[in-house]
């Protein structure tokens, strides 16, 4: 008797049909691409410094400005600038990276982007309150370039595609958080508030994505993602859409969950004060 040829997808075995086993290699592929190895193109462009410079004279500006709101002197004027303006950089460098010194410290055009910027606060300090937007807008502008640089800087460091995007969002909004640190309040990212930390997020993804699927160079993957980013920032300083607050999924008896920072502190002090 003439044995039936195997179906298609798997054979016949003592009259039963035994499918043949999925193939998941180009899934296990794609894993080991993506998420645990460094990706190829680390090592295949380098972005121009005037990006990563430009970055930190926006960012180093809202941060003189921030200190003349304050009535800062010169010195106090130049810290907040230099902790705004590469604040996230020395993150990236010194705590991720972690490749030789920081770059602020082994290119002096760092400090004298800063040194600007400082300048330039001086120059358009005394109408602070008439540029409130321009300040935010310029914001959005440096956002969207350090978010690029960092996503550039992790990959050229052999960093995995998922550890660049998050340094780059990191290297994007850790200078924000030390200066709020430095002037004592609470870090605005921490709260619900204007999409902020989501813009840099997207700003790098947008980023890797298009240095993965299209054939763009860096520069133009570059100018797109930090368009891109500004554009994203500018419509939710607009339209002012703004995160919630984090709810537990179960209360009981409708009890109010959230407290303000007073509130918040009085317990901290009364917890502390029962460990006692």
């Amino acid at each position: 008797m003439t044995r039936p040829a195997a179906a298609a997808g798997g054979r016949l075995e003592d009259n039963r049909f035994i499918p043949r086993p999925m193939d998941t290699g180009w899934l296990k592929s794609l894993w080991h691409d993506l998420l645990l190895e460094a990706h190829p193109l680390r090592a295949a462009f380098e972005l121009p410094v005037i990006f990563d410079l430009g970055a930190v004279f926006f960012f180093a500006l809202t941060g003189a400005l921030a200190a003349i709101r304050r009535g800062y002197d010169w010195v106090g004027m130049f810290i907040l600038a230099f902790v705004t303006g590469v604040g996230g950089a020395l993150i990236r460098d010194g705590l991720f990276i972690q490749q030789g010194p920081p770059a602020i410290v082994a290119d002096g055009r760092y400090l004298f982007a800063i040194l600007l910027a400082c300048l330039a606060g001086m120059a358009i300090g005394g109408y602070i309150e008439r540029f409130q937007k321009t300040i935010a807008y310029i914001d959005a502008l440096g956002l969207g370039a350090y978010a690029v640089v960092g996503v550039q800087k992790a990959l050229f460091a052999n960093m995995s595609i998922p550890a660049a995007i998050m340094i780059g969002t990191i290297n994007a909004v850790g200078g924000g958080l030390l200066r709020d640190i430095i002037v004592r309040v609470e870090p605005l990212m921490l709260k619900p508030g204007q999409f902020y930390v989501l813009a840099a997020l997207l700003g790098s993804i947008l980023f890797m994505s298009l240095m993965l699927a299209t054939p763009l160079s860096a520069s133009v993957s570059a100018l797109i993602a930090i368009g891109a980013t500004f554009a994203f920032r500018v419509l939710t300083i607009w339209f002012n859409w703004q995160t919630k607050s984090v709810r537990p999924w179960f209360t009981g008896h409708g009890k109010e969950t959230t407290m303000s920072d007073d509130e918040a502190r009085k317990q901290e002090q009364e917890h502390g004060g029962e460990k006692k």
